[in-house]
């Protein structure tokens, strides 16, 4: 857990939940969301301070979360400030707009990047349970 936070975030405690869910799926959970997703995102988020803090969620190989840059190189890139990311994590706002209106930055395959609510919202179920 510790590998995955990063103190001033608010997206830190959301990763580190993400981590927790995804440790919590059987060999057979992972398999199927990495065949539903086939895709590295690499997420920069920007806090109040305008300190920056990677994380990668790799379902393309392993089906895991990490903090730091993506290795292999990331399908996606999506850059946002801390606040944009926790309300996409919560459902507070919608990831097509928030790209529209510039909040949400993406380089690479955009259409992947669609992907992350579904990841967020499977993840965010599985740690309710």
């Amino acid at each position: 857990m510790s590998d995955i936070k990063v103190d001033g975030f608010k997206a830190s405690d959301i990763f580190v939940d993400l981590h927790t869910a995804f440790g919590g799926f059987t060999d057979a959970q992972r398999k199927a969301q990495v065949q539903k997703t086939k895709g590295i995102f690499e997420l920069r988020i920007t806090n109040d301070d305008k300190k920056e803090a990677v994380w990668t969620i790799d379902l393309k190989k392993n089906g895991a979360i990490l903090k730091g840059l993506a290795s292999p190189k990331a399908d996606v890139t999506l850059i946002m400030s801390d606040d944009t990311f926790s309300q996409l994590a919560a459902g507070k706002m919608d990831g097509q707009k928030a790209f529209l209106t510039g909040k949400l930055k993406a380089k690479g395959n955009v259409m992947l990047a669609t992907k992350l609510a579904a990841v967020l919202q499977m993840a965010k179920e599985k740690a309710k349970l």
